[in-house]
């Protein structure tokens, strides 16, 4: 096989790189990207002599097109989100399977149509969360005869003793999407009521739950995106009573941001006499120095859904829970191995036929549980399942 990996030098791209190269299947890796002193530094954690270096224009279709149309068996495009467009519309025109760890909603209709017309795949949503979460979810609805409640809560955090600032987070990836995170609304459904809450709000109290996953306590979460759309590819939207998305950090985050929110500090409006400097640019150019992780310190991903519902008339809940954590020799973050791994899996399967539905799928449905479950598993990512029948 032979796999094209945009974004292949950044931390994300060097994990699915590292997966790939363990691959015998695999024999051929092209690492995309503008530079690569990133990628050569990281050398001794890779298959090098798979390798190939290439320069790439990602604004450009026309260069895209070119790169896949080599004999390519899958694209991984883990390149930042406003590039996923035409990175799709790409591999749409050469007919090779795509797949990225960005929301669906990022790909216009037209995507979506041609994809299925043309009859090429494209996985978005493949990376943690989306990504590992979504699996899981749907395996667990694949197992219960009707659902009424599914909770999903996911996060990356520093480990206790490197959360020493005032927010108790680090950055494990590109942190103007974090904070563009918190600008996004989010839909549930609670008690059988669609509850819509604007991004403004979300991070108020009334919407801030305690958490603990696999005993590690001192949590919270808070409302992220749209529940009520994942219920619907699950097939479970009219049938289940409530339904929540929701982000991991540690308590006292939430409050930040709040008081942050009401200040102005995430506005994208230039403020006058500064340059053309947004509140919301300048939070990017000053914390993200001083948000670095030191080598000695690690991230942890941690993840947590809770499934209720019955089957064979009986009461049963599932739960999945996931803690994952730096590799301080290689210096991957837990965010890099469990987005990058699975991108790399899921390319996999579209590339050696495991996965043949074609058009934009979704890691719901599309893609085999166990199968991946187990491929995860193998990577040293554990996933601990707990079965509560009443």
């Amino acid at each position: 096989m032979k796999i094209v990996v945009l974004g292949g030098a950044g931390l994300q791209g060097r994990a699915a790189l590292q997966d790939l190269g363990r691959n015998e299947a695999v024999t051929k890796i092209v690492c995309a990207d503008m530079a690569f002193e990133a990628l050569d530094e990281f050398s001794d954690y890779l298959a090098m002599e798979k390798i190939v270096k290439q320069k790439v224009d990602a604004t450009s279709q026309e260069n895209l097109a070119e790169i896949f149309s080599d004999n390519v068996d899958a694209v991984i495009d883990l390149l930042p989100v406003r590039f996923n467009e035409t990175s799709a519309r790409a591999a749409i025109e050469t007919g090779v399977p795509l797949v990225n760890s960005s929301y669906a909603s990022g790909l216009s209709e037209e995507v979506f149509r041609k994809a299925k017309e043309k009859r090429v795949a494209i996985m978005p949503e493949s990376g943690l969360d989306p990504g590992i979460d979504l699996v899981l979810c749907g395996y667990a609805v694949s197992q219960l005869d009707e659902v009424y409640e599914l909770y999903s809560y996911c996060g990356g955090v520093p480990e206790p003793e490197a959360a020493n600032n005032p927010i108790k987070y680090k950055i494990s990836w590109n942190f103007d999407m974090v904070l563009r995170t918190l600008k996004r609304p989010s839909r549930m459904k609670i008690d059988g009521e669609l509850v819509d809450i604007p991004a403004q709000d979300q991070h108020n109290s009334e919407w801030i739950k305690e958490i603990s996953v696999a005993g590690v306590e001192g949590l919270e979460s808070m409302p992220n995106g749209d529940a009520v759309k994942f219920a619907k590819l699950l097939g479970i939207a009219d049938e289940v009573v409530t339904t929540e998305r929701r982000t991991i950090r540690w308590k006292g985050h939430a409050k930040f941001w709040r008081d942050m929110v009401g200040l102005g500090f995430l506005e994208e409006e230039a403020v006058p006499g500064f340059q053309g400097i947004s509140p919301h640019d300048f939070l990017v150019k000053h914390l993200e120095p001083r948000l670095q992780y030191k080598g000695n310190e690690k991230d942890l991903t941690i993840m947590k859904n809770v499934i209720r519902g019955k089957k064979d008339g009986k009461k049963m809940e599932i739960i999945y829970e996931l803690i994952d954590e730096r590799d301080l020799e290689s210096g991957l973050f837990a965010m890099n191995r469990t987005v990058g791994y699975t991108a790399s899996i899921v390319a996999q399967m579209l590339a050696d036929g495991t996965i043949e539905k074609k058009g934009v799928l979704s890691p719901t449905i599309d893609i085999p549980y166990q199968k991946f479950i187990e491929e995860v598993s193998e990577r040293g990512i554990k996933i601990n399942e707990i079965i509560k029948v009443k």
